[in-house]
C-alpha cells in the first residue's frame, strides 16, 4: 500500500491570502529544518540563479554554508544578486557562478565541464531556469523548439554529465537529489508525451504552434525526466541519486515577461499567488527536508508532495496529471533527448 503524502505545511495552504501570507517562505523551510551552517559538506548548483526563483533558493541555501553554484547567462546580473545574498546571509562562503546559456547546448556543456574542473562533488542539482509562452515559433541555437529545448533539453544535458558525479557524492547516510521546477502548467499539454502523436512532432512544427501547449510538453518533460531518474538511480543501495519535480505556485517573475494577460492572471488568482520568497519555498524543501531521505521522489508543490488530479481537473486547483507520471512516457522520452543531446554529452 502506498504512504499517505507528505503534507506538513498543509494547514498553511487551506486558506491562502495573497503573497506573504502565513505558507512558509524557502528561508523558514531552512529554518524549520534546523539547517543553518550545517551543511558545509555539502555542493549545490542551481540554474538560472541571477533572479527571480532561482535567486531566492540561492539565498535560503547559502545559509546552511554549503558550497553554492549559479549558473546564469547575464553575468553581471548574477553578481549582483550574488551580492546582495552575501550582504545578509548568515554565511559569508564565496558563490561561484558558472556561464550558461540554457539556449545552447555547447554553452551547456562547456558551463559542465567548467563547474567539474571546480569540484568533484555534487549533493543537489536544482533544474530551475526556465522560459514560458513564447509567442511565436522559435527555436534553440540546435533549431529545437524554444520552450522544450531551454526547459527540458538543455537540463536533460545537463544533468546527464553531472550524475556521474552526483552518483560518487552520494551516499545511504545523504543521497544526492535532482530537483526539476516544473509547472502545474503541465496540463496544457493534453495527455503530454502518452500521445504516440506527439513524437513526430516534438519541434512543433507540423502542427499549429501554440505558445501554452509547447510551455505544457516543456514542464511535462520536467516531470517526466525527474521521473526515469528516480527509477534508473534511486534504488542504488550505496549511491542512491532521488529526483523531484514540483510546481513552485503562481508567482509575478520573469517568466511572465511573454504573457499580456499577467497582470490579469495575478489579480483574478491573488489569493493563492504567492511572493518570490514563498515561491521558493517548495524547491529548497524538495532539496533539503529530512522527511524526504530515502523516499522515492515524485511531484510536489505546496511545500509538500503531491496527488494525482481528480476527474475533471482545472487549474489551478493542486494536483498532477496522470501523463506527468507515465513511466512508459518518461522511458521514450529519455531515449529520444539521448539520441537528442547525444553530440554534446560525449
Amino acid at each position: 500500500m502506498a504512504s499517505s503524502p507528505i503534507q506538513p505545511y498543509a494547514s498553511l495552504h487551506v486558506s491562502p491570502d495573497g503573497p506573504g501570507d502565513a505558507r512558509p517562505t524557502a528561508s523558514k523551510i531552512i529554518e524549520d529544518e534546523d539547517l543553518t551552517g550545517k551543511w558545509a559538506d555539502k555542493t549545490i548548483l542551481i540554474t538560472g540563479g541571477a533572479a527571480g526563483l532561482g535567486l531566492e533558493t540561492a539565498r535560503a541555501l547559502h545559509s546552511t554554508g554549503a558550497c553554492i553554484f549559479l549558473t546564469a547567462r547575464n553575468m553581471a546580473k548574477a553578481e549582483a544578486g550574488i551580492k546582495d545574498i552575501l550582504s545578509t546571509s548568515p554565511s559569508s562562503r564565496p558563490i561561484e557562478i558558472v556561464e550558461m546559456e540554457l539556449g545552447s547546448l555547447s554553452s551547456v556543456a562547456a558551463g559542465a565541464k567548467a563547474f567539474l574542473s571546480k569540484t568533484d562533488t555534487l549533493n543537489i542539482l536544482i533544474n530551475n531556469a526556465g522560459i514560458m509562452a513564447i509567442p511565436s515559433h522559435s527555436t534553440t541555437a540546435d533549431g529545437f523548439e524554444l520552450q522544450l529545448g531551454t526547459n527540458h533539453l538543455s537540463h536533460f544535458l545537463l544533468t546527464k554529465l553531472l550524475l556521474p558525479t552526483l552518483v560518487s557524492s552520494s551516499t545511504p547516510a545523504f543521497a544526492s537529489r535532482v530537483v526539476n521546477l516544473s509547472s502545474m502548467g503541465h496540463h496544457y499539454s493534453a495527455n503530454g508525451f502518452s500521445n504516440p502523436e506527439i513524437w513526430q512532432d516534438l519541434n512543433s512544427e507540423v502542427s499549429t504552434y501554440d505558445p501554452w501547449i509547447a510551455y505544457g510538453r516543456s514542464k511535462t518533460a520536467n516531470a517526466l525526466h525527474a521521473s526515469h531518474i528516480e527509477s534508473l538511480y534511486g534504488a542504488d543501495p550505496d549511491h542512491p541519486v532521488h529526483a523531484w519535480s514540483l510546481h513552485p505556485g503562481g508567482i509575478t517573475t520573469g517568466l511572465f515577461k511573454h504573457d499580456e494577460n499577467a497582470d490579469a492572471i495575478a489579480k483574478a488568482n491573488w489569493a493563492i499567488w504567492k511572493s518570490v520568497e514563498q515561491g521558493a519555498a517548495t524547491s529548497v524543501w524538495c532539496a533539503a527536508a529530512k522527511a524526504l531521505e530515502g523516499r522515492r521522489g515524485m511531484y510536489c508543490e505546496d511545500v509538500g508532495e503531491s496527488v494525482p488530479d481528480a476527474e475533471g481537473y482545472q487549474m489551478p486547483t493542486p494536483g498532477f496529471a496522470t501523463w506527468a507520471a507515465d513511466g512508459e512516457a518518461a522511458e521514450k522520452l529519455w531515449e529520444v533527448s539521448e539520441g537528442l543531446v547525444g553530440e554534446w554529452a560525449d
